[in-house]
């Protein structure tokens, strides 16, 4: 052996350096996020649609208020100058009993509805509807079928053998609708 050499195992591999403990009371934030009941959480946040729904619900309110101020300042007037009331036409009741049922509030929340639902209608669903039409995909019309003489099995028009039991098809005679089409031209 060679002098001032010493021999000493090596050191392990597999071996973690120790961990802080920790209080399982208080975990780090990192770990709650990682525990598999917050993952799904945690996906159906960062989602899309759940970031859209959140946009279109903050647009909605903000766009109600518009079209209550409007309503307000504007075509409630217009109804109360046509029906010769004098004053805020919101603040219009009327008794019955002793119990005042205030209608003017009711009118001013339909007036509101109607033009909220109608500027829905007109600006989103109409132009949605026609995008998605444009952009759907047509269908093809199906393959016409015919009866196998053999064995009965529904196969195409145009097959010269029965795909079932490999039985040979005579040729038939074009259908009806191509020998329409066919006399059309």
């Amino acid at each position: 052996m060679n002098a001032g050499w010493t021999w000493a195992p090596a050191a392990r591999q597999d071996v973690r350096p120790e961990q802080p403990s920790r209080c399982p009371l208080s975990p780090s934030p990192v770990r709650i996020w990682s525990h598999p009941v917050f993952k799904g959480f945690r996906s159906f946040l960062l989602r899309g649609n759940v970031v859209d729904l959140a946009v279109g619900i903050v647009i909605g309110a903000a766009f109600t208020a518009v079209v209550t101020g409007f309503v307000s300042a504007f075509l409630t007037p217009l109804v109360g100058v046509a029906t010769g009331a004098v004053g805020d036409f919101t603040q219009k009741t009327f008794e019955v009993g002793g119990t005042k049922f205030p209608y003017g509030l009711f009118v001013n929340a339909v007036i509101g509805f109607v033009l909220v639902s109608a500027v829905i209608y007109f600006a989103v669903v109409v132009p949605v509807g026609k995008l998605q039409d444009r952009f759907e995909k047509s269908k093809p019309a199906p393959a016409a079928k015919v009866d196998c003489p053999e064995c009965l099995s529904s196969i195409p028009a145009a097959a010269t053998r029965c795909s079932f039991c490999t039985t040979e098809v005579a040729a038939r005679p074009a259908l009806p609708a191509q020998a329409q089409a066919l006399q059309s031209h």
